[in-house]
């Protein structure tokens, strides 16, 4: 950007001649974190004035951004342990090294021996720097420490590996393809994100029925409830967490549910009647199952369970999960839909921005550097659409409106303010 400054003609111009080195363009980014991230809610509430979000229809995803913080530099139990494990098989080596010499075995020269005892106290002292550093990553609530980024966390990709970084959260428009709101997570995973994030996207459109399609990795009943309570239609396709159809058992979906009667009905046509209700997780769950007698007494037991009966559980608000379920059976394009919508942004910006990997610490300023990252790819997307001419004049005309108004509210200051240049040139 600072060359840039010295070079393109046109920046030259809206900047008027002026030229920031690097440090200072860093601390623009560093000390406007709040107005940056506020002037991206802003043209996201441009677009919806613009009628731009007509369709209530939104979708979710995620995307792991890499940090400044290498894996090396991260540590968890798993890899303490390996570290630990390590450290005492080369003392072990050590320790048999020197019991060979002092053995007269076919070991250690005299002269090496002095080496081998300092090798052996410095892999003791590194020993017990690591147990410490065992007990400081047990004491973390996610039981892990980064060290160059300590807000960072190691994440699996969707494809293959992992990475130290953060979750990207996005809810995108699937008409025009715009960011409507996004969050920078340090979640490994995108269950339990869906939740905040709709609530951003309803509250950035301003609608009630918002519709939110996300994938499997969002599936959390509480959320789902959640989002259904506050005017919500949520479709998420249920993940096939159970191995009973690959074992050769009737699956879930072959019990049916009687609602009246408050009962399953297995693939024997017999009555799995409610039992008991346990408390798991904050969360309601009912038992059903048949008596013992008639589950030995089933030709298709071998089909149904091992156990002595099969049981069914089932939270008390599973019928808004099934609701989802037919309603996401009668939209058979919202799959296709989603995938369509929210990966288009992340491409954009990795691909054609090179924007792969985050250059600030900490999350307070990724969270900024990842505003930046939003406006700018809603602004080309902007441009896209309604061309350069019609988005300037839309631009000038809020800017206009906004400094009409402040110098309605400062009356006794206009003459003031109308004699600084700047404020001129921003009148004109």
């Amino acid at each position: 950007m600072e060359k840039e400054t010295q070079r393109n003609v046109e920046l030259m111009w809206l900047l008027g001649r002026l030229q920031p080195d690097f440090k200072t363009i860093a601390d623009f980014r560093k000390d406007n974190s709040k107005a940056i991230q506020q002037v991206c809610r802003e043209f996201v509430d441009i677009c919806r004035k613009l009628d731009l979000f007509a369709k209530p229809l939104v979708a979710i995803d995620g995307s792991k951004f890499k940090a400044v913080n290498s894996k090396q530099k991260n540590d968890t139990q798993a890899s303490m342990k390996r570290r630990i494990a390590r450290a005492e098989k080369h003392i072990a080596d050590y320790l048999k090294a020197l019991e060979d010499k002092d053995s007269n075995d076919t070991g250690v020269d005299e002269c090496n021996a002095p080496q081998l005892k300092e090798k052996l106290d410095a892999l003791q002292t590194h020993l017990k720097e690591l147990k410490q550093r065992e007990t400081e990553v047990k004491a973390y609530p996610d039981k892990q420490l980064s060290e160059t980024d300590p807000d960072s966390r190691l994440m699996k990709q969707s494809t293959v590996g992992s990475l130290v970084g953060y979750n990207v959260q996005t809810a995108v428009d699937t008409e025009h393809k715009l960011i409507i709101a996004h969050e920078v997570t340090n979640s490994p995973v995108d269950r339990g994100q869906l939740l905040p994030l709709a609530r951003m996207a309803q509250e950035a459109l301003n609608q009630d029925n918002l519709t939110v399609l996300a994938d499997r990795g969002y599936y959390k009943g509480t959320d789902i409830k959640s989002c259904v309570d506050e005017g919500m239609i949520t479709l998420v396709p249920k993940p096939l967490t159970s191995n009973n159809g690959a074992n050769g058992f009737f699956p879930r979906s072959a019990f049916r549910y009687d609602a009246q009667k408050n009962e399953y009905r297995c693939p024997a046509n017999q009555a799995l009647t409610y039992r008991h209700s346990s408390m798991e997780k904050g969360m309601s769950i009912d038992t059903y199952y048949v008596s013992t007698l008639i589950c030995r007494a089933c030709e298709q037991k071998s089909q149904c369970t091992v156990g002595v009966n099969r049981r069914m559980r089932r939270w008390e608000h599973e019928n808004v999960l099934e609701e989802m379920q037919d309603h996401l059976t009668q939209m058979p394009e919202a799959i296709t839909t989603r995938a369509s919508t929210v990966e288009h942004p992340f491409g954009t910006i990795k691909l054609w921005t090179g924007s792969r990997h985050f250059l600030m610490k900490r999350l307070k300023n990724v969270r900024t550097e990842m505003s930046l990252n939003v406006l700018a790819f809603n602004l080309r997307r902007m441009i896209s659409i309604l061309g350069v001419l019609e988005l300037v004049n839309v631009l000038r005309a809020i800017v206009v409106s906004v400094f009409s108004a402040l110098l309605t509210r400062l009356k006794p200051l206009r003459s003031l303010l109308l004699c600084s240049p700047l404020l001129m040139r921003i009148a004109k």
